[in-house]
């Protein structure tokens, strides 16, 4: 008798008419052979795969992208509820017989001579009481390559899933590549997504956003546990001790340079537990637990480097474990090598840029394109943490928010309270502009940097942080921290980087009561004697200035955070109303 995810795939293949359906097992062999198909399989901009220098990238192949498909597209991106209201102000929304009945239209025969691709995949360790089993298909051999690469595929899957009907399920297929045919459609009610008309990783590698956050976020709501957009890692100490944090930094803020760091402070190192996705489960002992659901990094190439992310760096070129993809990055033809800006050397002079043009080109063109990115296994990690493989994860002492602000919020705050932490992850935000020349951003407010992929309204959002706070019996304690701020002729106060561990150090230092602090309206900051500056050539009048605090020029920043909580209406929880208005009250 078939099992329900056997019919579900059954039932798909009918509607998308596929010439055979292929069952992946996450096998070697299997990828290698997806590989050679890869190579050969023709496709707009090219073969799907071009191998590159081996002996150099071990592992290591090319991709490239439609010109037209190089990103997440939100304004295509929906979360459908059963009500608008329930989607939030913070998604796009579209009634769902509508939206089915659009998406069962461009999927009629979207497959029509190509190959399906099942592949049975878990977030988080197959073994551990917080992973989540899920079934998806698609018709491209980038996107089942890569799924292999970011999660744990499988037969072991199939096993948990025969007979349940409680996985998560996800359609996918690249259609014709046409923007005016492109959808990427959540059902967060029944756990499903339905992706057609892209082949970028953000829109097509399902178990990425699409799973691990707008569809897990609202189970976690449902469940009584968080799905975040946070690094989760350890910061090691002088004694050997291992704390666990997670942080959540918006785009451009050093977020997975930071889960990979290399301590500027002798004796304290960070182990790598994830990059990207953290979900956060209380434990039998009323702890906050934290698991990467992911296996693999989708991260951004162009910036990085030895000097930026050494880590990183040794991540891409060990490819003892699982091919490695590059998509849309430049391509060094004198060695075939892939290459990118901010890779160190000079430019190379025989080289393609991201479409296989020749390159440079004379007009001044970038040879990657700005969202060029890189897929790698985490397994490779040189920081990689002995706990990463943990089905229970990591206990989590403290959380961190972090954005790019020029000016006013200082290197780092600890919230005065659990409500108050909420609260100043709800108002985060990051500037949009540079800030190189003194000028301040237009600042995005990107509430705990999950504004694009929180899968319910996040008035609703809010509330459920507040209630997982009332249950932990040992909350974690909460900190923002802006590694950006700048003096008056735009020189950057901090050095960051590697010296970024001694912000860390001091919040391990809270965590473990060893220190003590100031309190300003803003939280808690450093007193200047406890931060470890030794061996760092800062004066103590600019140390004093990262934690400088003057709330007379809050004015219109609590201006600017009423007006993004007021589109939350009446299911904004009453206790962040009553921080802001604390806040506002002392801008006066």
């Amino acid at each position: 008798m078939a099992s329900a995810a056997e019919k579900w795939v059954d039932e798909q293949a009918r509607l998308a008419k596929p010439s055979r359906i292929v069952w992946c097992d996450g096998s070697d062999g299997e990828a290698q052979r997806l590989i050679e198909i890869g190579c050969e399989e023709e496709q707009i901009s090219g073969p799907v795969f071009l191998k590159l220098n081996h002996k150099l990238w071990p592992t290591a192949y090319l991709h490239r992208s439609h010109p037209t498909d190089v990103a997440r597209t939100e304004h295509l991106t929906f979360v459908n509820h059963s009500t608008r209201e329930a989607s939030g102000p913070n998604n796009n929304w579209m009634d769902i017989k509508k939206a089915k009945a659009l998406l069962t239209r461009l999927s009629d025969g979207c497959m029509r001579g190509r190959t399906m691709y099942v592949l049975p995949y878990m977030m988080g360790h197959p073994d551990s009481p917080y992973a989540k089993a899920c079934l998806m298909f698609t018709d491209s051999t980038y996107v089942a390559v890569s799924m292999r690469i970011m999660t744990r595929m499988g037969r072991v899957v199939m096993d948990k899933i025969r007979n349940r009907d409680d996985f998560i399920k996800g359609f996918h297929s690249v259609g014709d590549l046409s923007p005016d045919r492109r959808y990427i459609m959540h059902f967060p009610e029944e756990s499903l997504v339905w992706s057609v008309g892209s082949g970028y990783g953000g829109n097509a590698l399902l178990g990425k956003k699409c799973v691990s956050l707008r569809i897990a976020s609202y189970l976690g709501y449902r469940q009584g546990w968080l799905a975040e957009h946070m690094v989760v890692m350890g910061i090691e100490d002088i004694r050997g001790r291992v704390t666990y944090v997670t942080a959540a930094l918006p785009s451009a803020c050093g977020k997975t340079n930071l889960a990979m760091m290399e301590s500027a402070l002798p004796g304290y190192r960070i182990w790598t537990l994830g990059d990207d996705i953290a979900w956060l489960n209380i434990g039998p002992d009323g702890r906050l637990w934290a698991i990467n659901p992911e296996a693999g990094y989708f991260g951004v190439a162009p910036g990085t480097s030895m000097k930026t992310n050494p880590n990183m760096m040794g991540t891409l070129r060990r490819g003892a474990f699982f091919p490695t993809l590059f998509t849309n990055v430049g391509l060094n033809t004198e060695t075939n090598e892939p290459w990118w800006e901010g890779l160190e050397g000079e430019p190379p002079p025989q080289a393609q840029d991201w479409q296989g043009r020749p390159w440079p080109d004379g007009r001044g063109s970038k040879a990657a394109h700005p969202n060029s990115r890189f897929t790698v296994a985490t397994i490779n990690t040189p920081s990689l943490s002995k706990e990463y493989d943990n089905p229970y994860g990591v206990p989590i002492s403290a959380m961190i928010f972090g954005g790019r602000r020029a000016h006013l919020i200082p290197l780092v705050v600890e919230s005065l309270s659990w409500a108050n932490g909420v609260f100043l992850g709800a108002r985060m935000g990051s500037e949009t502009t540079a800030a190189a020349a003194g000028r301040v951003g237009v600042v995005r407010r990107d509430p705990m940097a999950m504004l694009p992929f929180a899968g319910y309204n996040m008035g609703d959002y809010f509330r459920h942080w507040l209630n997982m706070g009332q249950r932990l019996t040992r909350p974690p304690k909460i900190f923002s921290v802006n590694w950006f701020r700048v003096d008056e002729n735009g020189k950057f106060l901090w050095p960051g980087f590697g010296e970024n561990m001694r912000v860390l150090k001091w919040i391990v230092d809270r965590v473990e009561g060893r220190v003590g602090a100031r309190e300003t309206p803003a939280g808690l900051v450093p007193k200047v004697e406890d931060l470890d500056v030794y061996g760092l050539d800062i004066p103590s009048e600019r140390l004093a200035r990262l934690f400088d605090v003057r709330m007379k020029d809050w004015r219109d920043e609590a201006a600017d955070i009423k007006e993004s909580l007021k589109k939350y209406g009446n299911r904004l929880p009453r206790e962040l109303w009553a921080e802001y208005e604390a806040l506002e009250k002392q801008t006066k």
